[in-house]
């Protein structure tokens, strides 16, 4: 299968230029270990049915004699056995060389029986579902980065993409294995998935958690309300009212699994000091990694998103908080939105860690475009009025084909031209 070029490329080069071992985790299927592949000149799979159990007795016995051979030696899903890690740090701290080892994992950290956190050994990154320029989708015409360095010109530009696209898109989501796929078939793998999360992946993080049908109504409620404020009160009452009773503490317990999983991220309320402290929500904005887990949760497809469109425009905010956070990672960004009880609201805050940040509204049609400056606009004046830092730039980032930049300073952007 052809090699897609990955934003993520650079980052593992520039990491394995300064640390022993490196540590990428993710949701399954998103490329994690096609990409650590390019990279490394040795590779061990733990999950490779024919190896397995040779692994388990040679780590137990002597584990310098599974760990051989020419650098970097990749460790496919390393979870499998965790005594790993601890034996990695270590021959990490005897070599003190880089670039020795790459770590694949598509659960989070389990630190029960680890004796060493890792930090200054073992270096942690997270690995995306691919973004519209890595699929080749998005023209990339505009650039994330000359945005925030003010040497973005938008005029005349124009995306490829159209509605029908972008419908499509959502559904077939952001896996390597889908590019180039029909929808029909694309869809089919998501949903399998999606089943395999349901069906096994759950109970093998928690072996109590035996609930394949709770794990189903938990997705479909959480993608029923995607890119929303939603409580989990709220979801727990969307899944009575379809399922059966299941108390909080439960639900808490299997949506923190989701997330050890890397299927939920829900995105952090930003908190500026413009207004009072109990004016601002602190609630989490629901988001999956990739909004065609929703899709398939929910069992429709682009024809139905085309029919409704108040669907289509929480789908596609997913689909932009994906796509920025893949390209804002070269730059260790990360995304948080702005909601207040007087109304006024931004979809993404996309920070830098140099500090600088950038206000975002996401509008899949141009009708709404007005409605997104007129927030934005508000936002910058409460922050400037408040002394605080302005924002690098704002942007209405659109399902639209054209990209201009209006006479009050707002970069209306295309998605489908946007690039790292």
């Amino acid at each position: 299968m052809k090699y897609y070029s990955r934003i993520f490329d650079e980052t593992l080069d520039n990491y394995l230029s300064a640390f022993g071992a490196i540590l990428i985790t993710g949701p399954k299927w998103c490329g994690k270990t096609t990409t650590a592949i390019q990279k490394a000149k040795t590779v061990i799979k733990l999950q490779d049915p024919s190896r397995s159990e040779y692994y388990k007795k040679m780590i137990d016995l002597d584990s310098s004699r599974v760990l051989q051979g020419e650098y970097p030696i990749l460790i496919d899903e390393w979870q499998e056995e965790p005594s790993l890690w601890d034996i990695i740090r270590n021959l990490v701290d005897e070599k003190d060389q880089v670039g020795r080892y790459i770590l694949t994992g598509s659960v989070l950290l389990n630190t029960t029986n680890i004796k060493h956190s890792g930090i200054g050994r073992i270096a942690k990154l997270k690995m995306y579902p691919m973004s519209l320029f890595e699929s080749k989708d998005s023209t990339g015409s505009i650039s994330l980065k000359d945005l925030f360095d003010h040497k973005s010109d938008n005029n005349g530009l124009k995306s490829n993409l159209r509605i029908t696209d972008l419908a499509f898109l959502i559904c077939r989501g952001g896996w390597p294995t889908n590019i180039n796929k029909s929808e029909s078939r694309a869809q089919m793998l998501v949903s399998s998935y999606v089943d395999s999360i349901c069906d096994n992946d759950m109970e093998m993080v928690d072996a109590s958690l035996k609930n394949p049908a709770l794990v189903r109504f938990i997705l479909q409620s959480y993608s029923r309300n995607i890119s929303t404020l939603a409580s989990k009160t709220k979801i727990r009452k969307d899944i009575i009212t379809n399922y059966e009773d299941v108390s909080l503490p439960t639900l808490y317990k299997y949506i923190n699994v989701l997330e050890q999983l890397f299927i939920i991220e829900d995105i952090p309320a930003w908190n500026p000091n413009i207004r009072s402290k109990t004016a601002i929500s602190k609630s989490r904005k629901l988001c999956l990694i990739d909004p065609s887990i929703a899709v398939a949760a929910l069992n429709i497809n682009s024809e139905y998103l085309l029919e409704d469109l108040n669907t289509f425009g929480f789908l596609f905010e997913s689909l932009a908080i994906r796509d920025l956070k893949v390209y804002s990672s070269l730059c260790g960004g990360s995304v948080s939105y702005y909601n207040d009880r007087y109304g006024l609201e931004c979809d993404v805050v996309l920070h830098l860690k140099d500090g600088r940040y950038g206000l975002i509204e996401v509008k899949l049609g141009s009708r709404e475009i007005e409605k997104g400056v007129n927030n934005l606009l508000l936002l910058k004046s409460l922050i400037k009025e408040h002394k605080q830092k302005e924002p690098s730039f704002i942007m209405v980032l659109t399902g639209g084909e054209y990209a201009y930049t209006r006479e009050d300073g707002v970069h209306i952007v295309p998605l489908g031209c946007l690039r790292p």
